[in-house]
C-alpha cells in the first residue's frame, strides 16, 4: 500500500481527530472530547499515530503504556491517572479509529501491526484494549482475549470488556546469512 503512511501525530491533525472520534462514539455515549483525547496523546505522543491514506486523514491510533487489567477513563484526561513508572510490560491501544473513506482496506490491521512492531520494540509483554459495542468479535481472531472478569470504569457503559494479547518477543536472527530452517551444522 503505497498510497499509506502510518506516522506521529501533528498538531494539525487534531481537528480531523476530534471529528472523527465523535462521528465514531457519540451516538454511543463514549466520546470523550478533545481534552481526554490530547491527555492520552501527551501521556504518550511515541505511541500514537496518524494514518494518512490515498493523500488525506486516514484515521488515528491512540496508545499508551498503562498497567496490565486497567485502562483510562473515558470521563477523566490522563495527567495524574496512572502513578508510578511500573507499567508491568503493557502498551494499551485506547482508541483506534478508520476514517469512513478508508474502511474496508485493512488498515486498521496495519496500523494495530505497527503497534505490536513499537511494543516488541520496547520489551512490552502485553497489549491490552477495551472492546466497545459488541466489537470483541473483531479482536478475537487477531489474538486478543477477553478477560470478563476484569472491571472497567462505568464510563464505557455496561457491555466493554477488557481484552489482552501476549506480545511475542521480536525474532532475531542468531545466525545472520543463514536461513531458517537451514543446517548450520
Amino acid at each position: 500500500m503505497t498510497d499509506t503512511r502510518i506516522r506521529l501525530f501533528q498538531e494539525e491533525d487534531w481537528d480531523e481527530v476530534v471529528a472523527l472520534e465523535e462521528r465514531a462514539y457519540a451516538a454511543s455515549g463514549l466520546s470523550e472530547g478533545r481534552e481526554a483525547l490530547r491527555s492520552r496523546h501527551r501521556a504518550s505522543p511515541g505511541t500514537c499515530f496518524v494514518l494518512e491514506h490515498a493523500g488525506g486523514f486516514g484515521g488515528y491510533l491512540l496508545a499508551l503504556p498503562y498497567p496490565r487489567f486497567r485502562c483510562p477513563d473515558l470521563s477523566l484526561s490522563e495527567e495524574g491517572a496512572v502513578q508510578g513508572s511500573d507499567r508491568e510490560g503493557n502498551l494499551h491501544a485506547h482508541d483506534l479509529v478508520i476514517a469512513e473513506r478508508a474502511r474496508g482496506r485493512g488498515l486498521a490491521h496495519r496500523l494495530l501491526r505497527h503497534l505490536e512492531e513499537i511494543g516488541r520494540a520496547a520489551h512490552c509483554r502485553t497489549l491490552s484494549l477495551v472492546a466497545v459495542r459488541g466489537s470483541q468479535v473483531l479482536w478475537t481472531p487477531l489474538g486478543y482475549r477477553a478477560r470478563p472478569e476484569i472491571g472497567l470504569p462505568a464510563s464505557y457503559g455496561t457491555e466493554a470488556v477488557y481484552m489482552v494479547k501476549p506480545l511475542e518477543p521480536a525474532v532475531t536472527d542468531p545466525m545472520p546469512g543463514i536461513s531458517p530452517g537451514v543446517d548450520a551444522g
